[in-house]
């Protein structure tokens, strides 16, 4: 069993596992967070419409799911980051 990297505590791999089913084609080896430091938010992801991992201590929540992120980059050839750039007016 491995550590959490934020917080320490032992990272309970059924229950991590059962918190990320929302994110599209991840699993609990792609994080090393436990359960407590996850947060996901259903219906975020402005590609896909599927949910988004949020890391602890921060507010803001992303525009895109890891799988639409990596599926942009593959696309375009640039990392599109978490967020769309905000428009002009």
């Amino acid at each position: 069993m491995k550590p959490c990297h934020n917080c320490q505590s032992v990272i309970d791999e059924y229950k991590l596992d059962k918190r990320l089913e929302p994110l599209r084609e991840l699993t609990v080896d792609d994080f090393n967070v436990c359960t407590d430091c996850v947060t996901v938010v259903a219906d975020a992801c402005v590609e896909c419409s599927g949910a988004v991992y949020v890391p602890r201590g921060e507010s803001v929540t992303p525009d895109y799911c890891p799988a639409c992120r990596a599926d942009l980059l593959d696309r375009t050839g640039r990392d599109p980051g978490w967020n769309r750039p905000p428009t002009s007016s």
